[in-house]
């Protein structure tokens, strides 16, 4: 691949992930939410209940940074905490009801974002699309160890 191409490339998932990111906080913003914070709740409703070093590989973060999101989200009343009944210096994290009716507002600001994001492109293109993405991240991804 040529530099041009290659620096288009790269410019181009750059600049999507800077906006979708800002579009994603200000479409959160009146929920009372941040960026990330919706994931972490997304997973929760999907997996139920979990620890937090759980959590954090599900969601790709570091442990410090799903910390403090259960803080902030457990002081709002979105989730509840409690020692593991195995481990009792690592912390279960579960939904409180507040926090499930969050989710049914994030899935739909997430339904209308996905919409946003992926307008004037054809079913095929978007049906394709989370394969595509999931293998471009793969391959970037600094966690897993290069063959």
């Amino acid at each position: 691949m040529d530099f041009e191409h290659a620096d288009a490339l790269n410019q181009a998932i750059r600049l999507l992930s800077l906006r979708h990111r800002a579009r994603a906080a200000a479409l959160l913003a009146p929920l009372g939410l941040y960026p990330g914070q919706e994931a972490l709740l997304l997973e929760l409703d999907r997996s139920g209940a979990m620890i937090q070093a759980q959590l954090s590989e599900a969601l790709g973060c570091e442990p410090p940074s799903v910390t403090l999101m259960t803080r902030k989200l457990e002081a709002t009343g979105h989730i509840s905490r409690r020692p593991a009944p195995a481990d009792k210096r690592a912390s279960v994290v579960e939904l409180t009801d507040s926090g499930r009716a969050l989710v049914a507002r994030i899935r739909e600001l997430w339904r209308s974002l996905a919409e946003e994001t992926t307008a004037g492109l054809s079913a095929r293109t978007v049906a394709e699309l989370p394969g595509l993405l999931k293998t471009l991240t793969d391959n970037v991804d600094t966690r897993q160890p290069r063959s």
